[in-house]
């Protein structure tokens, strides 16, 4: 089983593929069916694969990268801008010019996304987490696309970055409840 990073890297290669068969698709003016033959199943691997990464990798970048919180919260953001063109598009008509300019919108931000997080994201994990982590997240990666062809039953809304950020790190290292705010222990006792 590959581990994550190259299941990433795979999909990263899928989706300029396709991204590419839908730049023939509008050179030759197909027709709407055509466009969704080809839209609809790369729409759905776009939001479920970030959809995975926010489940799967980014935790564990946030625990185990080195000064991963700002690729993170950029890669949130990155999701959060590629949703919103699938969206676009899935409100406008198949082939029409909101239709592409929801594509190309969802095409420009996982263009960036995806340069940013081959030179960041992952080249971090890969020289931070051991093997045995990657391996393991790679089977989990492919179960849960397997699992989800689609993003039916997902949860596919945009995320606070930050928030994203924060409630990752406090399942990392939970708040000791023993200890006060300032995390100084109790001034009664003494």
């Amino acid at each position: 089983m590959p581990d994550i990073t190259t299941l990433i890297l795979d999909d990263h290669n899928w989706f300029r593929r396709q991204f590419a068969a839908l730049d023939e698709l509008q050179a030759r003016d197909s027709s709407p069916r055509e466009l969704s033959r080809l839209w609809e199943p790369l729409a759905a691997r776009l939001d479920v694969h970030a959809i995975a990464e926010e489940k799967i990798f980014y935790p564990h970048l946030l625990e185990h990268g080195e000064n991963p919180e700002d690729e993170t919260l950029d890669a949130i953001g990155d999701h959060n801008e590629i949703r919103d063109g699938v969206a676009q598009a899935e409100r406008s008509p198949v082939g029409s010019g909101q239709w592409w300019e929801g594509v190309w919108s969802a095409r420009r931000a996982n263009d960036e996304h995806m340069g940013e997080e081959e030179n960041e994201g992952l080249a971090n994990f890969r020289l931070n987490a051991t093997t045995g982590l990657r391996d393991a997240l790679g089977q989990q990666f492919t179960e849960f696309l397997d699992a989800h062809p689609t993003t039916e039953g997902l949860d596919n809304s945009d995320k606070d970055p930050e928030g994203y950020v924060e409630a990752v790190e406090a399942e990392i290292d939970p708040p000791d409840p023993t200890r006060d705010g300032l995390g100084i222990g109790s001034l009664k006792e003494k």
